[in-house]
């Protein structure tokens, strides 16, 4: 039996009132991709529990590709991390769980930041061979994405594992984007957000399995 392929996304959070990650981990678990099931699963958004929700279902599904995503709203297309650090600071934004740390190490005493062992720039590649805006990253922010890329990362690093990790950002989509222009003074000639329909959203992290899957 081959070993699955763990995509997960994020729960609503803030004033997001929907998450086009956890659509696309809904949309595609079940899915077989370059001969693999997907196991598609939405973790919560808070600094505590996601990453070890995460580590949980690495160790009950055994996957060969762990890829994590998570919404940012105001990215212009699909963004590839190529690098957690080891920095927890919600910049205002507390999580679902009220949480909002400041200024803290995620794991004392560990690695500055653990580079994601996705193939970034070879995904960023294919994705712009489709015709899907993206690019290579090089901070995931400090908040529960980074969050759950660094605490995997260490996990794996821990333990040995052979699975590649990474993480991908994703923006909003249009019908987003309108709700906040409509919440705001578009009419008034203030910016729009960028956004990307979900389908392509989805045919994004559909391509970086395929591509991670082939070179590992």
């Amino acid at each position: 039996m081959t070993r699955p392929l763990l995509l997960t996304g994020y729960e609503p959070f803030g004033d997001h009132e929907r998450n086009p990650t956890a659509e696309v981990a809904r949309e595609l678990d079940g899915e077989e991709i370059a001969g693999h099931e997907v196991i598609g699963a939405v973790l919560p958004v808070e600094f505590d529990s996601a990453g070890e929700e995460m580590r949980e279902r690495i160790e009950r599904h055994d996957p060969k590709v762990v890829l994590a995503t998570g919404l940012a709203a105001g990215r212009a297309g699909v963004s590839v991390e190529r690098v957690g650090v080891n920095v927890a600071e919600c910049a205002g934004v507390p999580d679902n769980a009220d949480a909002e740390p400041r200024n803290e190490r995620i794991r004392d005493g560990d690695a500055a930041a653990y580079f994601a062992t996705l193939p970034v720039v070879s995904v960023v590649e294919a994705l712009l061979d489709a015709d899907i805006p993206a690019r290579v990253s090089n901070t995931a922010g400090t908040h529960c994405c980074n969050n759950v890329l660094y605490r995997t990362r260490a996990y794996v690093e821990r333990e040995g594992l052979d699975v590649p990790i990474g993480f991908v950002h994703l923006p909003l989509t249009p019908e987003q984007a309108a709700a906040k222009a409509r919440d705001g003074e578009a009419t008034a000639g203030s910016e729009l957000p960028p956004s990307l329909p979900l389908e392509l959203q989805t045919a994004a992290v559909r391509k970086a399995l395929e591509v991670t899957v082939e070179e590992s």
